[in-house]
């Protein structure tokens, strides 16, 4: 009985690790809850989607659609293209605002309204292939080499960590707040943005 506990608890570490080495990467989803969190703009509903999307994607590769998803050519085109095109409008948005030299976190992409928020967060998540490719491929792919009993041990852990990763960068932007009453530190955090963003931009492009 205690081997059986034993190899869940493990199971759920290592998909604590799992999910911790791939969603703490800087990427197109961090990058825009950390902005966020700074500007204290709808940043819990932002990071409770991104959350929760994770937990679905995770919960749907470990249960076996992760082998797949990654077999599907045409599948992973339309979404490097279509991630693509997106991630490159907002790196543009981005870059609009760090040369605005009165800029302080009224980006030109600042959202207005809760649903421009969660529409917005939707499109970093949903047209990202790199969401997919963490957690349907990867974290997919591992948890299906588990023994069944162990798999949903697995996923609990990653989710975890995805919850706690969105959540505490939310809550820990505000320490970074009084760094960010220059407009230089906002200029600075949306060229990062901007080269992050186009970064995976051109790493789906070059995949093609």
């Amino acid at each position: 009985m205690s081997f059986t506990l034993s190899s869940h608890l493990l199971a759920l570490i290592q998909g604590l690790g799992t999910s911790a080495g791939l969603i703490m990467a800087i990427g197109a989803q961090n990058a825009f809850v950390l902005t966020q969190g700074l500007r204290r703009q709808y940043h819990w509903p932002i990071a409770g989607i991104c959350s929760f999307f994770d937990a679905l994607l995770v919960t749907v590769g470990v249960a076996g659609v992760g082998a797949l998803v990654s077999e599907s050519e045409a599948w992973l085109m339309v979404a490097r293209l279509g991630g693509a095109a997106f991630l490159l409008w907002y790196g543009f948005q981005s870059l609009r605002s760090a040369m605005n030299t009165n800029s302080m976190g009224s980006s030109t992409h600042e959202l207005t309204s809760l649903r421009s928020a969660i529409l917005t967060t939707l499109a970093i998540t949903l047209l990202n292939p790199h969401v997919y490719l963490d957690t349907v491929v990867l974290i997919g792919s591992i948890g299906g080499q588990f023994p069944a009993d162990e798999r949903p041990w697995f996923a609990i852990g990653a989710i975890s960590f995805s919850f706690i990763w969105f959540f505490s960068i939310s809550l820990g932007a505000r320490w970074l707040a009084p760094l960010f009453k220059k407009p230089v530190a906002w200029r600075v955090l949306d060229a990062s943005v901007c080269i992050v963003m186009w970064s995976i931009a051109a790493s789906l492009l070059l995949a093609i």
